[in-house]
């Protein structure tokens, strides 16, 4: 058949299904006015009653859906922006991503140009945000629970289990010693004093493992001995930390001791479940797919299903969905090669669309306005000096008294002193349990960018001071490329 014929016979039949689809409805119309429709129905709007074009386009710009996707859109270009620029100044990619979500907040944004913030972050879209950014730390503490190594803990060396104890204990007690201060003038209404006093110390203890490593790696001591300690230590760190925040908030949602310990009984069994039952059953999976080619979209979808399971038990339970998705990504089988595999499939979506979401959603609500007085700016500064005295100092210390040398035993505390996101995940816990103040918040938001900008340039000047012993501290480098 020659192109025209083709040609007409598209055109013939096209028209004759408009022709069929127009006497359809103009029957369908005939039937309508039959059954006593009026001439006001089926007629269209009068002018009186059209909108406006560009009315339309502009309702189209408050449509939940449209808004979402703008603020997305808005949150990652500036995130990117403020990242990149960190990284030209030698300081972590999170640390920007921190900035930018309280430049987009109402200490920056709402404070200069209100009505474009009003506009693009109205009160009534900020618990999509809300949901949005939980999915991402989900997936994230998927990532950081993947990255811990329960085996390398469990076989961790004498050195690493004080250093880790004394950089959780030290800050911990320094940090409840500390509310005791600020409870009268910061801690919220009905707030009992041992909730507040316990999260101060849960707050201040905390270290960022995932930034830690990164730092650690992109200095090229990861296989130093220096770097396998700082790494061990924030790994115990971290699942240390979390165990006490995990019991700290069954106690705060249970608000009674019996009910607290009823929580805590049901968290023990959780994790009992976790390590002796779901493990082995994902080591068994692992085995037979032990090769990126032969994972299988139900091999992976699996391991999704206990990652969201884990988290629900969590939260249902009483110990929060975080929790439950650090847990587990922690019981993933020991195989690097197939962690990293799960990291890879996970961290793109994780890191660069929804964690900065929860950066910016912690930005609104960091009411840096609020500050407002010198004596909240000195209550400020304490709160850092004491969270830099406990955590730089009891890791320092507690380096030196195992027989680390001085450079070494500084730089343990220089990177221990790392807090970043991990943190900020810990105060929005507090925020939404009602047990730190807005004041508090945004004081500790300050205290975690602060601590995490120290760690670069605190590694610099040590190197600088110890020049000559850097030769003995990278004696046992296993030289590889940085990745």
């Amino acid at each position: 058949m020659s192109k025209f014929k083709q040609g007409a016979s598209y055109l013939t039949i096209t028209a004759g299904l408009f022709a069929l689809t127009y006497w359809i409805i103009f029957l369908g119309a005939k039937m309508e006015q039959s059954e006593g429709a009026t001439a006001a129905t089926v007629a269209p709007a009068t002018a009186s009653q059209s909108t406006d074009f560009i009315s339309i386009i502009l309702h189209n710009f408050q449509h939940p859906l449209a808004l979402l996707l703008a603020q997305i859109a808005t949150i990652i270009v500036v995130a990117r922006i403020f990242g990149w620029v960190c990284t030209k100044i030698k300081q972590p990619v999170v640390v920007g991503e921190m900035i930018a979500g309280i430049m987009l907040g109402p200490s920056f944004l709402g404070m200069h140009f209100p009505e474009f913030f009003a506009s693009l972050f109205p009160k009534q879209s900020l618990g999509n945000l809300q949901f949005i950014s939980q999915i991402g730390l989900i997936l994230f503490m998927y990532i950081v629970g993947m990255e811990i190594s329960l085996k390398t803990l469990k076989d961790k060396a004498y050195d690493a289990v004080v250093i880790s104890h004394a950089s959780i204990f030290f800050p911990f007690t320094l940090g409840v010693g500390l509310s005791y201060f600020l409870y009268q003038d910061f801690a919220p209404a009905n707030v009992p004093f041992s909730a507040f006093a316990l999260f101060s110390g849960v707050a201040m203890s905390i270290t960022a493992f995932p930034v830690l490593a990164r730092i650690v790696q992109e200095r090229g001591i990861n296989k130093t001995k220096l770097g396998t300690i700082a790494l061990t230590c924030a790994a115990a760190d971290d699942v240390s930390a979390w165990c006490i925040l995990a019991a700290l908030i069954a106690f705060v949602k249970a608000g009674t001791f019996i009910n607290g310990l009823y929580t805590i009984g049901l968290s023990i069994v959780y994790v009992i479940v976790m390590i002796k039952l779901v493990r082995p059953f994902l080591q068994r999976v692992s085995e037979k797919h032990s090769t990126q080619d032969s994972i299988s979209r139900p091999v992976v979808a699996i391991f999704f299903l206990v990652l969201i399971l884990s988290a629900y038990a969590a939260e249902i339970v009483g110990i929060h969905a975080l929790f439950g998705a650090f847990m587990a990504g922690a019981i993933m089988p020991d195989s690097e090669k197939f962690r990293q595999i799960f990291i890879e499939k996970v961290q793109d979506v994780a890191l660069v669309l929804l964690l900065p979401l929860f950066f910016v959603f912690t930005g609104l609500r960091t009411q840096i306005g609020l500050l407002n007085d010198p004596y909240l700016w000195q209550i400020t500064a304490l709160i850092i000096f004491v969270a830099v005295l406990g955590k730089f100092a009891g890791s320092a210390l507690a380096a030196k008294a195992v027989g680390q040398s001085w450079k070494d035993s500084l730089s343990v505390g220089a990177l221990m002193n790392t807090r970043g996101l991990m943190e900020l995940v810990v105060l929005n816990i507090g925020y939404d349990l009602g047990v730190i103040s807005p004041e508090i918040f945004t004081m500790m938001v300050i205290m975690a960018i602060v601590t995490t900008c120290m760690t670069g340039p605190a590694l610099d000047i040590i190197n600088r001071v110890f020049k000559h012993d850097t030769k003995n501290s990278l004696s046992s480098v296993s030289h590889s490329p940085n990745t």
